[in-house]
Formats: structure tokens, C-alpha cells, sequence
């Protein structure tokens, strides 16, 4: 037997790792690209580990993106997530991973799908095709190459890189386009919604469609005080179980799924649930003090059925957008300040985001929502599988 041989890239971006791909590299038919691109990551593993791929054994290194150039006008290149499920069959393409935009720009550079200016920021329009929604990349340039390295410093990543700052345009607006969530801001009509969850009772959540479907529910009601760290909760498996319960109810609430079994066993990457607290001091992972006067609100999220080690990309995107809005649960903890902006504290530290907001005939509508990541090319050259995966 003999093994395939396919170029890909294996990326840093934010606080995930993935492996990328260009879309004329793969198969065609959706089938045989799916059974491939699980036999790269290595899934599914019964052992949890993903030893035989090049998945991480974590929900935030068990990635996939797919690029080409853009078939629209107005952007430059697609970009197609999978979330890789560890041990099922399972790929997951019905939402974007934020953190992993942060390298599509980079890689659409190297890659010659984007010309770049010599020096300065690159900008690249990028089509989000999950979800279809549209994201501006801007990317630092330095003698004709993109710079990876610099000392802007992200929590949750060991090493300083250069800065890529995103902008993620209209996240909520309703395109009609992609495989998402689509549909309106608030799917439900409402920017709280009380929810009757087996095993939790009633619980107020804000249901949200920005950067990714997302719910966001008051740590208390958990029996949570928002400091947790992934030791404190991913060993806690009724308390897992009850997280589950939620996301899966809410998702059918928001219209995602017919019923909460198929959110668990069809759609476990989105939508995505997030606690919220008010500000209390805590220690992060890696040791740092997070006082509370220096955020605004604490916030944690899971991410396919576990707490996720820092924030993902696209909870960022809603966050700040619910903080936007009044009377949804984030901004009744902390709307935003003057200048738009949030600061908040999650597992590994703590993250600012912005967000464009404006009342319109009674409806707010967000128009931007701004972040900082960085990204890094760790390894490129070629994957390798058996070639019986296409059989």
C-alpha cells in the first residue's frame, strides 16, 4: 500500500493550531475529502490521543482549513473551517474558527493567492464560507514577506509574534449564504430568552448569531464563580454533562437543530456556550495575577463538550457584540466602555475586543468587531495517508 502525498501547511493562529490546505489539493467530492482529511488529523481515535495524525488530542488543535481564491468581487480569498471531532467520524463544518482566521491572511500571502505590498500591512478580504460572512485581515509586511515574528504578546500563546489585526464585518447580518447559523442577530427575537434544560431548570441565556452562534448564560447559575480553569471543570463530567444539556437545548431554541440529540451528535462545534461573571480577581494558567480592576467582566467558554484553555476567536466576536447591545446577559455585567471596547478575563489571561454598534429604527445593528491575534507557520512540505482513504 502506498501513501498519498499532499501540500499543506501547518499554521499557528491566536490560541489553535490546524492544518491548511489549498482547495485544488483535495478531493472534489465531499465523501472522500472528508475521510481524508480525518485520516490527517487522525480521527477518529478511540484512545483520545490522535498519536496516527497531526491533531493535537484538544478541541483547539484538531483543525482544518481549506483555502482558494475568492469567486466573489469583494473578497480576495475562501476559506472553509472543519472542526475535527477526536474520537468520531465526525467533521464539522457549520461554524469559523476566529482564532485560525488570524493565519488565513498570512498563508493566502505566502501561498500567491493575495498580492502584498513589500513593507507595511497587507490587507486581505477574506469570505468566511462557513458561516458566509466577510473578514478583513490586515497583515505586516517586511521586505517582501510577511512578518511572523515581532513582540506583540497574546495570552494564552508562550512566545511574542507579530501583530495581525482582524476585523470581522456585519457578524450578525443575515447573507443567506454559507452553512451556518445564518438568520437574524438574536434568532429568537430576544436578547434574553429563559430556557427550561432537563437537569438545570429555567435559565436565562442570551442567544446570539455573531462570529459564531453562542449562548450566553450566568456563571452562578452553573455553580460557577467565572474564575475556573480547565482542571477545575473538564474533570467534572456531570458538570459537563449539564453544559452539554444546555448548548444543545438552546440550539434547538436558535433553530440550529431539530431536536438537542442531533446538536450533540451532528453539531458539536456550534453553536458555542460561554459563562459570564462579574470582574473578581484570579490566576491564570500559567501563573499570572488577573486583578479585577483590570477587566471588565470575567468570561469562559466550551468548546466541543470541554472548557477551552483561553477564548475562542469567534466568542471574542460575540461577546463583544452582546456587550454592545443592552439587555443581554454580557451587558448587563459589562456593556461596553466610550471607545467600544471590552476588556475581559478568560483561563489564560485576558483579551480586548471592540465592537462597531448603532441603534436602527429601534434595532441595533453591530457593523464591525475588532480584535488583535497572531500568527505563526510552523511546519510546511507535504501530509502523508494511505491512499486507501479515497477507495
Amino acid at each position: 500500500m502506498k501513501q498519498l502525498r499532499i501540500p499543506a501547511v501547518y499554521m499557528r493562529g491566536g490560541t489553535s493550531k490546524g492544518v491548511f490546505f489549498l482547495r485544488d489539493d483535495l478531493p472534489a467530492e465531499k465523501p472522500a475529502l472528508e475521510r481524508l482529511l480525518l485520516r490527517v488529523i487522525g480521527s477518529p481515535d478511540r484512545y483520545g490521543k490522535q498519536t496516527d495524525g497531526m491533531g493535537g488530542a484538544t478541541s483547539s488543535t484538531s483543525k482544518i482549513v481549506i483555502l482558494s481564491r475568492s469567486t466573489r468581487d469583494d473578497c480576495d480569498v475562501d476559506y472553509l473551517f472543519g472542526q475535527v471531532a477526536i474520537d468520531a467520524p465526525v467533521i464539522d463544518w457549520s461554524g469559523n474558527c476566529g482564532n485560525l482566521t488570524t493565519a488565513v491572511g498570512p498563508f493566502a500571502i505566502d501561498a500567491g493567492l493575495v498580492n502584498a505590498p513589500p513593507d507595511g500591512s497587507a490587507t486581505v478580504r477574506i469570505w468566511q464560507a462557513n458561516i458566509g460572512k466577510r473578514i478583513v485581515s490586515h497583515v505586516p509586511m517586511k521586505n517582501g514577506v510577511v512578518q511572523e515574528l515581532g513582540d506583540f504578546e497574546l495570552d494564552g500563546v508562550t512566545f511574542p509574534a507579530a501583530e495581525v489585526r482582524l476585523e470581522f464585518l456585519d457578524p450578525a447580518a443575515d447573507d443567506g449564504e454559507g452553512d451556518g447559523a445564518g438568520g437574524a442577530m438574536f434568532p429568537t427575537g430576544n436578547r434574553i430568552d429563559t430556557l427550561d434544560v432537563p437537569g438545570v431548570g429555567k435559565i436565562e441565556a442570551t442567544l446570539i448569531n455573531a462570529g459564531n452562534p453562542t449562548i450566553f448564560v450566568d456563571a452562578a447559575r452553573l455553580g460557577l464563580k467565572g474564575t475556573e480553569l480547565q482542571g477545575d471543570v473538564n474533570g467534572d463530567r456531570k458538570l459537563l454533562a449539564l453544559a452539554e444539556a444546555m448548548r444543545s437545548h438552546a440550539a434547538v431554541a436558535m433553530g440550529l437543530v431539530k431536536t438537542p440529540q442531533e446538536a450533540t451528535e451532528k453539531r458539536p462545534h456550534t453553536p458555542k456556550l460561554s459563562f459570564v461573571a462579574p470582574p473578581a480577581a484570579y490566576t491564570a494558567s500559567d501563573g499570572k495575577k488577573v486583578d479585577a480592576g483590570s477587566i471588565d467582566l470575567l468570561a469562559r467558554i466550551f468548546s466541543m463538550g470541554v472548557l477551552h484553555h483561553a477564548m475562542t476567536g469567534t466568542g471574542a466576536v460575540a461577546l463583544a457584540a452582546a456587550a454592545a447591545i443592552p439587555g443581554t446577559t454580557v451587558s448587563r455585567l459589562a456593556p461596553v466602555g466610550a471607545d467600544g471596547r471590552v476588556k475581559f478575563g478568560h483561563p489564560s489571561g485576558v483579551l480586548n475586543v471592540g465592537a462597531e454598534a448603532r441603534e436602527e429604527a429601534g434595532q441595533w445593528v453591530v457593523t464591525k468587531v475588532m480584535m488583535s491575534r497572531s500568527a505563526r507557520r510552523l511546519m510546511e512540505g507535504w501530509v502523508r495517508v494511505p491512499e486507501d482513504v479515497l477507495a
